[in-house]
């Protein structure tokens, strides 16, 4: 749907004015949503061939406009009927629809489980008869049953032209509410994001805001601690008040970073203008992903399964919901919706999904732009247009790697063996069982390797097409399948796209006997061309350098052969910020210790060294230390280490922690009972709790957090071996491993005032190639090279 609030007119297919409704719709789930627009295409041309042969005036795909003017709205649809039947009574309209339950059923079942279709065929009857009035008219739908060809027709009834006129209700409706909130927009009131500015925030906004205007396209560079997120919000309410934009999304990769975001907003928005005006507050809506919605006892999506969701549309005019968009200022926290979902026996999940479009901004994952299997959430939503929506996309280092795991999948053979015997006890159709019976002899005879066979791989690919196939034609009983067989099916028509998207690089390996991983090596160009369908973005971050690779890595710059780092200036069509930060002048005192080799291969020599140097440094904090490792594994070395040479300090290991507030309660306790915090770089310890501030005053990284040697590692060698081997290192392991360093260091100084002496405890941070990776704050450091040279070191100005 396309609308323009000043002109008061709207532009939509005839399919879509159908299916809109202000309520729960269709999300798309199963094979069925996703192969929807390929499903019977056989069926529909022997229907035209036999229709053509019996009715020789027939012609097929007629285009059918009309404009309509309701409620003060010019309303324009457009479509195509599948045939236009003249006769001598006058003309028949019909619409056919393949679909996969038995035929012939009760017509009261069809038109309950298919109502959009009558409204399709009731709208084209209402245009046609706007163009041809007095001229006779019938319509009727063609239900054609996918696996066996069974057709059944239902002719619609004077009675069904009412169907058409309360979906204009609707329409109409959803309109005013967009031009509502619009002026709503206009008269946004908000408090500055901070009270008192720290040195080096007072010109960001409006630095922010000149770049911004001048190329939409900005890389914001700010350190943990400067206050980006508030710098952010404000420049996009200001946006969004001068009517630049309908919506703003904010996403960030970790859920915690979504609270942060979602707490901000409030202390700038509650309260504000209540007294003085009414409606002037900006609506936000924290998506939270499904399973958290689910108030069922199972979390299995299918319609006979759940309570909450069949019959979900017949109850939801009597629930009350709708006050969720209806009333700006209703709460919307998971809470509130969990309880009003089960109160009224709807899923919570379909409340986030009606009221979505009637909030200004929108903050959640990646995922619900970038991932294809969560997408749908914001695509799909009414009137969502990425060229009038600001993405603002926080954490962005992170945004490569996360969407390239979105788009990686694997199968195994034991999940495999065990839906082929379900498939099996349910008795499912033969053909779709053989299919999966070959896709589980393929993956059993699978043996551990770096790449699959070509040959094999085209087996796959047939394998998986054949799936497919069966899958859009062939009924199957999800509910008694359960959530894990659904599941596996449901994602074949995904791994059959998979194969065939060429914007993506892959590699197929097998881990281990019977594990097929489907790994997206490199998802840039996926990336760039869902960036540039938004009116503006932000990328922020305390770590886009190098920007260049970062660019290359997100579609946005075409990979070349290895020239230097460009200049900010020289980036065609993107603008790079860097914010001022003069209270970390001097805020770390950092030394490079080169008297260990902390490289796998070596690592084992210096692990009683490593321990000695965690003791001397605890001893010059007087304090908690906090100790950095690139893995659970080296961390749980070096305790034992330290167990063995009989110390007496005490070590909390970080916990494989998933919940934030579990993760903070550790950091306090941890803070007052431990000698040294052991994290691990990378983890949401390192890069998303910012209770060491302040706290801690020295700090070790033990080595730079290279990513493991692996298969994956491999294939993206080869892929930069344009680059020669040195450069090709440089982007598949140097970078991302110091940018888990640098992001790990700057937690340590958060504020003014604060300080931090870090020591760097590997010889390789002194090589020119690490060092340079370095955020500029730690680029001067201090050498040690024997041991009294860190006893000098720890003795030297003595952090305050």
């Amino acid at each position: 749907m396309t609308f323009d609030l000043d002109q008061r007119t709207a532009t939509l297919g005839v399919g879509e004015f159908a299916g809109f409704t202000l309520g729960p719709r269709d999300g798309g789930m199963g094979p069925a949503g996703i192969w929807r627009a390929q499903l019977g295409t056989h069926w529909h041309q022997q229907l035209r061939t036999q229709a053509a042969a019996d009715n020789p005036a027939a012609v097929f795909e007629v285009p059918i406009t009309g404009r309509i003017v309701h409620q003060g709205w010019t309303i324009t649809l457009n479509g195509r009927i599948d045939q236009m039947l003249p006769a001598a009574g006058g003309v028949t309209l019909r619409e056919i629809k393949t679909v996969t339950r038995p035929l012939p059923a009760p017509e009261a079942d069809l038109r309950a489980e298919y109502p959009e279709y009558f409204v399709q065929v009731a709208t084209y009857v209402a245009l046609h008869r706007i163009a041809n009035p007095g001229a006779g008219l019938r319509g009727e739908l063609h239900f054609l049953e996918a696996g066996s060809g069974l057709a059944q027709t239902v002719a619609l009834t004077p009675a069904d032209d009412a169907l058409f006129r309360v979906q204009l209700e609707r329409v109409a409706e959803f309109l005013n509410l967009r031009w509502r909130a619009r002026e709503r927009r206009r008269h946004l009131q908000f408090r500055p994001a901070f009270a008192t500015l720290r040195p080096g925030q007072e010109t960001t906004l409006a630095e922010l805001t000149a770049t911004f205007e001048r190329l939409p396209l900005v890389l914001f560079e700010a350190p943990t601690g400067f206050g980006k997120t508030g710098v952010l919000l404000e420049f996009a309410l200001h946006q969004l008040r001068s009517g630049h934009f309908d919506r703003v999304l904010y996403l960030t990769s970790k859920s915690t970073g979504q609270l942060q975001v979602t707490r901000q907003l409030a202390t700038m928005t509650e309260g504000v203008g209540e007294e003085a005006t009414s409606g002037t507050a900006v609506t936000v809506w924290h998506v939270r992903n499904k399973a958290e919605h689910c108030v069922n006892a199972i979390f299995h999506c299918v319609r006979d399964q759940c309570g909450y969701l069949d019959g979900v549309e017949a109850r939801w005019a009597r629930s009350g919901l709708a006050r969720f968009y209806l009333i700006d200022n209703q709460p919307r926290d998971l809470e509130t919706l969990r309880t009003a979902g089960r109160d009224a026996r709807i899923c919570p999940y379909e409340i986030t999904r009606a009221a979505l479009a009637f909030n200004d901004v929108w903050i959640g994952d990646y995922n619900y732009v970038f991932a294809p299997a969560n997408r749908g959430l914001f695509y799909l939503q009414p009137g969502f247009d990425p060229a009038r929506t600001l993405l603002i996309i926080d954490e962005a280092h992170n945004l490569p790697a996360r969407v390239a795991d979105a788009h990686s999948h694997v199968l195994r053979a034991g999940d495999a063996r065990a839906l082929l015997a379900e498939l099996d006890h349910l008795q499912a159709p033969r053909p779709l069982v053989r299919a999966w019976e070959s896709l589980t002899y393929l993956l059993n005879a699978l043996r551990p390797v770096d790449s699959l066979d070509p040959a094999l791989e085209a087996d796959l690919a047939e394998t998986l097409s054949t799936l497919a196939t069966h899958l859009q034609s062939q009924p199957l009983d999800y509910a008694a399948l359960g959530p894990a067989f659904s599941d596996q099916l449901w994602r074949i028509p995904a791994l059959t796209e998979w194969l065939q998207d060429a914007r993506l690089t892959k590699l197929l390996w097998c881990p281990r006997e019977g594990e097929l991983a489907l790994t997206c090596l490199d998802a840039a160009a996926a990336i760039g061309e869902t960036l540039r369908a938004y009116g503006g973005v932000v990328f922020a971050s305390a770590t886009l350098t190098p920007t260049k690779a970062f660019l290359e890595n997100t579609g946005l710059q075409i990979p070349d052969t290895g020239k230097v780092e460009p200049p900010s200036s020289e980036l065609s069509g993107i603008s790079v910020l860097r914010a001022h930060t003069p209270w970390r002048d001097g805020a770390y005192d950092v030394a490079v210790d080169a008297r260990v080799d902390t490289t796998f291969q070596h690592r084992s020599r210096h692990f009683a060294l490593t321990a000695a140097t965690v003791v001397a440094l605890q001893a010059a904090a007087h304090g908690p230390v906090a100790v950095f490792f690139p893995s659970y594994a080296y961390a749980e070395a070096i305790e034992r280490a330290l167990t063995e040479a009989g110390g007496q300090l005490r070590v909390a290991l970080q916990p494989r922690l998933h919940e934030l507030a579990a993760q903070a309660a550790w950091v306090e306790e941890s803070l007052a009972f431990s000698d040294a915090l052991f994290l691990v770089l990378g983890s949401s310890f390192a890069e998303s709790i910012d209770l060491l501030g302040g706290r801690v005053s020295h700090s070790m990284v033990v080595g730079p957090a290279l990513p493991e040697v692996n298969p994956v590692q491999h294939a993206r060698m080869a892929e930069f071996s344009r680059l020669g081997r040195t450069a090709a290192f440089h982007r598949v392991y140097q970078i991302p491993g110091m940018q888990k360093v640098n992001q790990a260091l700057g937690r340590l100084v958060r504020a003014p005032g604060q300080r931090a002496k870090v020591l760097l405890h590997c010889r390789r941070f002194a090589e020119p190639s690490y060092a340079a990776l370095l955020a500029p704050d730690y680029q001067l450091f201090t050498e040690v090279a024997t041991d009294a040279d860190l006893a000098a070191w720890l003795e030297r100005s003595p952090v305050q």
